[in-house]
């Protein structure tokens, strides 16, 4: 099955590849990370929006379904692999290319963890599915049931998750009853002014008829404002799912059924509904997340590291603890330098777009410079058309191949070239064109670009 995929950045994943790999490595237990945890109601319709996202089926049915803490990593991969899972928990791991065996392996993994029955346990279990189909993503989805003698036990397992600042709450609710009686109110006990907090609403096929301009104001935060707002989607439904009706064949009539609703069609404009635009927006939001939440994070380990050199005094480490710190830190340190080499070369972009005539504008320094060359060659004569286009425009180019506007100028300065200046041999047009190169990199350097 295919996942709702939305198009691929490279700035996304290495944010979401360092806190999972800070998780994998254990820095969870002492260290909270951030990450989405998905909560909902029974039959809200969790299991049918994360299928969507992932294009896995869940383990679905009634009474406790998901009886472990199931942590779900999504990694867009598009060449070298088709589909592929691993599922960890404890000491395990399992890879698997079969799609249609998630739901048994899982259940395998909670009937070891938890128990055989209804019994429920904190220790997570990890499914991680890398395809050319799913989103960057990583999900936390607690452990959920009926509230039956164990409800206190499930919402301190749940509470666990919610409560924690790093934590983005993904709510998901049915449109057919009442907001306020939902998952919604568990996550404003720890969310109340709904800063980290994102709601899901389902089934909007459900509602009665003449609700729904009541959904829209929901939707459009009038009701309960939530800072990260609302999403309505629709995905398949029990019937569908009996009829094996495709995820494919499934996300083209969702937007059939918002683009024909009399209600609901503006919300597709306002990138308010369909699963793609749930994916993309959660997405962003955990990468958002990710990047307020590294000063801190890199000031606690930093703390961290202090507190383990105060422990040397009382005796020599653990075996593993000190190569375990070590990793963590420097895995941090990279991460903010290449967070700094990627403001620097936003910034370049910025200023070398030839867009914005202004004075810190790289362009506008170069072309200065290349009128002063286009003078100078202007006032000699050359015949030398081949040796220069082979070489010297090779090495122009290589460092601006990316920069349309300045190949073209590069272009007339060579054929200025290769029209006047007298013949040279190959070994003075290598030396003229690492002149040139150093010329370029000095105006840069030289160029007022912040940092």
């Amino acid at each position: 099955m295919k996942g709702e995929v939305h198009s691929h950045e490279e700035s996304i994943r290495p944010y979401i590849d360092l806190i999972d790999t800070l998780r994998s490595v254990g820095i969870h237990k002492d260290l909270a990370l951030p990450t989405i945890a998905v909560i909902g109601d029974q039959s809200s319709g969790k299991s049918s929006v994360l299928e969507a996202l992932s294009g896995v089926a869940l383990p679905r049915g009634t009474g406790i379904v998901t009886r472990c803490p199931l942590e779900l990593r999504l990694k867009k991969k598009t060449s070298g692999v088709s589909w592929k899972a691993v599922l960890s928990y404890r000491d395990r791991k399992t890879e698997f290319v079969d799609s249609t065996l998630v739901g048994n392996y899982i259940e395998t993994a909670q009937n070891e963890v938890a128990g055989r029955g209804v019994g429920i346990c904190d220790d997570l279990i990890t499914l991680e599915v890398t395809s050319p189909d799913v989103c960057d993503l990583t999900l936390r989805v607690p452990v959920k049931g009926q509230p039956d003698d164990i409800e206190n036990k499930i919402k301190s397992l749940i509470m666990k998750f919610i409560e924690k600042h790093e934590t983005i709450n993904m709510v998901v609710v049915p449109c057919n009853i009442d907001i306020a009686t939902t998952a919604l109110k568990m996550v404003q006990e720890v969310d109340p002014e709904g800063k980290r907090t994102v709601a899901i609403l389902t089934k909007p096929d459900l509602l009665d008829k003449g609700t729904e301009k009541n959904i829209l104001n929901i939707v459009h935060n009038k009701v309960i404002p939530l800072r990260k707002g609302y999403i309505m989607v629709k995905c398949r439904g029990q019937q569908q799912i009996d009829d094996e009706i495709p995820l494919e064949e499934a996300t083209n009539l969702e937007r059939d059924f918002f683009q024909n609703h009399d209600y609901f069609r503006s919300l597709l404009k306002e990138d308010k509904a369909t699963i793609k635009c749930l994916a993309v927006k959660l997405t962003q939001h955990l990468v958002d997340h990710i990047k307020k939440s590294l000063p801190q994070l890199n000031e606690k380990i930093t703390q961290l590291w202090g507190v383990k050199n105060e422990l040397k005094e009382c005796g020599p480490p653990q075996e593993g603890a000190k190569q375990f710190l070590t990793e963590a830190h420097e895995i941090l340190q990279i991460l903010f330098f290449s967070q700094t080499l990627k403001r620097f070369n936003d910034e370049i972009k910025s200023l070398s777009s030839g867009e914005l005539i202004t004075e810190k504008n790289v362009f506008v320094q170069l072309r200065a410079e290349f009128k002063k060359w286009g003078d100078h060659l202007n006032r000699t004569k050359t015949s030398c058309h081949y040796i220069i286009t082979t070489h010297f425009f090779d090495v122009v180019s290589q460092f601006f191949r990316n920069y349309s506007v300045l190949q073209s100028i590069a272009k007339i300065v060579v054929q200025r070239m290769a029209d006047q200046l007298p013949m040279i041999s190959l070994f003075m047009l290598k030396q003229t064109a690492e002149i040139l190169s150093i010329d370029m990199l000095n105006l840069l350097d030289g160029a007022n670009v912040p940092v």
